[in-house]
């Protein structure tokens, strides 16, 4: 079965094309522009280099989420509507088990981060058993003194993967000076066949209800609320 596998959560832009599990073709990109500009050009492109028509794709993967609103919600849209167009199974993969796929290698904890601003950072705990990629804590968005208290209590070596791990190395350092092990260029990025190997073994999404998970609402959405719920005491 050939699958399509799709990663917008970042700036990067990251495609793959798998038979099964094994790698056809890869597109990655790291460039801050627009992924509603990018995205469907990229697949054309990357099925053409590969000489595969879209009629012979038999899944679609995409990253769920966490990571930017604006880059889940179109991976998301973009993937259901082929999944649809294609009737063909959609399934989604968290975007930070994407990212501790990509540090497959490393024998001990990951944690992969995106950062989600004011000290806090889209996080959880991965680790590989038997080949297998395993989560320990789920994903969340959390402060980074409260995520490096949480893994002291582990008492073992802990791999942060991520290019935004540089935003809180510092703290991360400080706080956790014995198990902290930091990646390097490898383990910056989602590797998009990663994602599409771990969303061939999952089950089909519901199509008309499949979102992404942002894990937290928008800055936007919270506002908004907020500001309703001013109106309705003032009423």
């Amino acid at each position: 079965m050939k699958v399509l596998a799709i990663d917008t959560s970042t700036y990067a832009l990251g495609l793959a094309l798998l038979e099964d599990d094994q790698l056809i073709g890869e597109y990655t990109t790291d460039l801050k522009v627009n992924h509603s500009l990018r995205v469907m050009p990229a697949i054309e492109h990357l099925l053409s280099e590969c000489g595969v028509k879209p009629k012979e794709l038999g899944k679609i993967v995409v990253a769920k989420g966490p990571g930017s609103y604006t880059g889940v919600r179109i991976g998301v849209t973009i993937a259901k509507t082929l999944a649809w167009t294609l009737n063909i199974p959609l399934s989604g993969v968290s975007s930070l088990a994407a990212l501790a796929s990509s540090a497959k290698y490393y024998p001990s904890y990951i944690s992969p981060i995106f950062d989600a601003r004011r000290g806090r950072v889209y996080t959880g705990l991965y680790h590989f058993v038997d080949g297998k990629l395993e989560e320990k804590i789920p994903d969340q968005n959390v402060s980074i003194e409260e995520w490096c208290a949480q893994l002291r209590e582990l008492k073992a070596p802990v791999l942060f993967a991520g290019s935004d791990v540089g935003i809180h190395q510092a703290v991360i350092q400080e706080q956790l000076p014995e198990q902290a092990v930091f990646g390097d260029a490898v383990a910056a990025h989602v590797r998009p066949s990663e994602l599409g190997r771990l969303g061939l073994v999952l089950p089909a999404e519901d199509l008309h209800t499949f979102v992404p998970n942002y894990i937290r609402m928008a800055e936007a959405e919270v506002k908004w609320l907020e500001a309703q719920q001013k109106d309705g005491e003032r009423t």
